[in-house]
C-alpha cells in the first residue's frame, strides 16, 4: 500500500511585487537572485535540488503533489488551434505539429514519446504564476513557458538551445545528461535537431521540485523515466543584433512619414561643374548627414523606440477578442477604481524609459500625463487599480481595453 494517502495538484503563488533581490531564495539553491545573475547567469549551469520546496515538504506530510496541470489537461490543449503544440516520437525520430486530434496523442502508459506546448503562460494561470517568479531578469528577454509532457524513455534528443533555459522537474523524474562540448554538429540524417556527437559529462535524475538552470550552447538530453513525465521549461529569447537593428530601421523609417519637414526637396545651388559625374554628389551627401544629424538619427535613441516595439509584439498565435459586452467609458472608470486591469495573459507591454510599449504599439504617445502613469504602472507591476483618470473614451488605456489586450481581473 502506498504511504501517501493524499494527491493534489500544486498551486503555484504569485510572486510578490517588489521581488527581494538580495536575499536567499529556495529557487536557487539558497543563494539569492543577485548572487545567481552574478555567477551563474550567461556563464555556467546550476542544479537545484528543491527549488520548489512545497513538493519535498508534502511528501514528509505523508502526501503527494501533483503537477498543475493534469496530462488530460494537456492533451485537450494541444488539439486547439491557439496553442503551439509537437509531437515528438523516438525509435525512430518523428515530428509533428499540432493541433492534434485527441486519438493522436499517445496513451500516458505508451513509452518514446514526448508533447511539447509552447506559451503556456497564455493558456493557464498557474504557468503565468511560474514566469512571475523570473521577474528579475528584463522581460524583454523573456520567451515562454513550454511544457513537456512525455511516456517513458520520452525526450527530444541530446541538443542545444542558443537562449538561457530554467528546466523545472513538475511530475515524474527526468534524467538529465549535460555536455559543455565544442562540436554542436547536428546530425542531417534526422527530422529533429539532434546532436550527432554527444558526449555526456554530468548527468542527475531530477526528481518533482528540482530544477536545472542551462546557459546557452550547453548541450543537453533529458529521458523521461516515468510516464506522464513532466518538464516545465521558462526560456528566454535572445535575438541578433541583426534581427533587431533591421526591426529597429524599419520602424524608425515608418515614423518618418509623420515629420512634413522631411518633404522639402534637395537643391544644390552651390553644385560646381564636376569631372566625375558619375559620383553620388558631395553636396547630397552633406546636406543628407545634416538632416540625419537634426532628426538625431545618427545615435542609437533612435532605434531603441522601434527596437522596443518589436520585442513587445506577442507571439504569432496570440489571438485578442474583446468583451462581449464593452464597458462604456464612465462604467470602465467606476470598475477601474474598484477591481485591477490586468494585461491579457498573451500581451506583452515593456518600457523605454517613460514610454510604455504593448503589442507592438506606443500606448504614450499623445497622452496625457496620468495615462502616461497608468500604462507605467501596467508595465512595472503587470496590473492597474486608479481613481485618478479623466477624459478616458479616447485614451490608448480604454482602446486596448476594448481590443481584449487589457482585462479585468476576475
Amino acid at each position: 500500500m502506498s504511504s501517501f494517502y493524499l494527491s493534489k495538484p500544486y498551486q503555484p503563488p504569485q510572486a510578490p511585487q517588489n521581488l527581494p533581490l538580495n536575499v536567499p531564495w529556495a529557487l536557487f539553491g539558497g543563494i539569492s537572485p543577485e548572487q545567481f545573475m552574478k555567477q551563474y547567469w550567461h556563464k555556467k549551469p546550476l542544479l537545484i535540488r528543491g527549488a520548489i520546496p512545497a513538493f519535498s515538504l508534502a511528501t514528509q506530510n505523508g502526501e503527494a503533489l501533483e503537477s498543475p496541470i493534469s496530462f488530460p489537461e494537456l492533451a485537450e490543449l494541444s488539439t486547439q488551434d491557439t496553442v503551439e503544440s509537437r509531437l515528438i516520437q523516438s525509435k525512430p525520430w518523428s515530428f509533428d505539429h499540432g493541433p492534434f486530434a485527441k486519438k493522436s496523442i499517445p496513451a500516458i502508459n505508451k513509452p518514446n514519446w514526448t508533447l511539447l506546448l509552447q506559451g503556456m503562460e497564455a493558456h493557464h494561470p498557474a504557468a503565468a504564476k511560474i514566469l512571475s517568479w523570473f521577474r528579475f531578469i528584463p522581460d524583454a528577454r523573456l520567451d515562454d513557458l513550454m511544457i513537456s509532457v512525455a511516456g517513458i524513455g520520452g525526450g527530444v534528443g541530446p541538443h542545444f538551445d542558443s537562449y538561457d533555459v530554467f528546466l523545472m522537474q513538475m511530475s515524474g523524474r527526468r534524467h538529465w545528461h549535460i555536455s559543455e562540448q565544442k562540436d554542436l554538429s547536428l546530425n542531417p540524417k534526422l527530422p529533429l535537431k539532434i546532436l550527432q556527437h554527444f558526449r555526456s559529462e554530468q548527468d542527475w535524475i531530477l526528481e518533482p521540485g528540482d530544477m536545472l538552470y542551462l546557459p546557452p550552447h550547453v548541450a543537453h538530453d533529458g529521458i523521461a523515466l516515468d510516464a506522464g513525465c513532466q518538464t516545465w521549461s521558462i526560456g528566454f529569447r535572445s535575438p541578433s543584433f541583426k534581427e533587431l537593428l533591421q526591426e529597429g530601421l524599419w520602424r524608425l523609417a515608418e515614423s518618418l512619414e509623420n515629420l512634413p519637414e522631411l518633404e522639402q526637396k534637395f537643391a544644390d545651388p552651390k553644385q560646381e561643374a564636376t569631372a566625375s559625374a558619375e559620383q553620388l554628389p558631395d553636396e547630397l551627401i552633406a546636406q543628407l548627414k545634416g538632416q540625419l544629424h537634426k532628426l538625431k538619427l545618427d545615435q542609437i535613441d533612435s532605434f531603441l523606440p522601434g527596437i522596443t516595439a518589436y520585442l513587445s509584439e506577442p507571439k504569432q498565435q496570440a489571438i485578442f477578442d474583446g468583451p462581449n459586452s464593452p464597458l462604456k467609458p464612465k462604467a470602465f472608470l467606476a470598475r477601474l477604481s474598484r477591481e485591477n486591469l490586468l494585461p491579457h495573459p498573451q500581451t506583452r507591454i515593456l518600457s523605454l524609459g517613460k514610454q510604455v510599449f504593448c503589442n507592438g504599439e506606443s500606448m504614450t504617445q499623445d497622452q496625457g500625463p496620468r495615462i502616461g502613469d497608468a500604462w507605467r504602472s501596467l508595465s512595472a507591476q503587470k496590473r492597474l487599480r486608479t481613481k485618478s483618470l479623466q477624459n478616458i473614451d479616447k485614451s490608448s488605456l480604454y482602446e486596448a481595453y476594448l481590443s481584449g489586450w487589457l482585462i479585468f481581473e476576475e
